[in-house]
């Protein structure tokens, strides 16, 4: 039986995100990682004559996270514009893993229809850290594989 080589592992710092809103294409270069989810909504049923609870999947909540290094004024300028204007602006992204050392190619994930949600700092001072960071939550409504992982080349036994 074959296992997976630890050269075939993904590198999470080889990558990147860029981000589409209003037409401009942007790298979030200040990113220090990003994660988006799928979770599977369900339902639990009972049926009569049985005592097992059998489970039916209703749909999908799609819900992403990512963590940045403060000073981007990107995400405080769609609370702003919100505050101001009223108007949350949505986004597409495009999360890109790419380690090169790795014979399981490339991904492409692109992300459609992302809005922020949650808490954006629109200030922040700390005396305690040297590296200053904010989470930033966001939705999205579709997701699509641009470009998939492969199997390894070689797998080792």
């Amino acid at each position: 039986m074959g296992f997976l080589l630890e050269r075939d592992t993904i590198n999470g710092k080889e990558g990147k995100a860029f981000i589409t809103i209003d037409g401009r294409n942007q790298e979030l270069f200040s990113i220090k990682n990003l994660e988006a989810i799928a979770s599977i909504q369900s339902e639990d049923m009972a049926v009569v004559g049985t005592t097992t609870i059998q489970s039916k999947n209703t749909g999908v909540k799609k819900t992403g996270t990512m963590t940045i290094y403060y000073g981007s004024p990107l995400f405080t300028s769609m609370v702003m514009q919100y505050m101001n204007l009223g108007k949350l602006p949505y986004f597409d992204m495009q999360v890109t893993n790419d380690d090169p050392t790795s014979t399981v190619g490339t991904q492409i994930i692109g992300l459609y229809g992302c809005k922020i949600t949650g808490d954006i700092p629109i200030a922040k001072l700390d005396a305690d850290t040297s590296m200053m960071e904010q989470a930033v939550s966001f939705t999205y409504t579709r997701a699509a594989e641009l470009e998939t992982f492969h199997d390894p080349e070689q797998l080792g036994s």
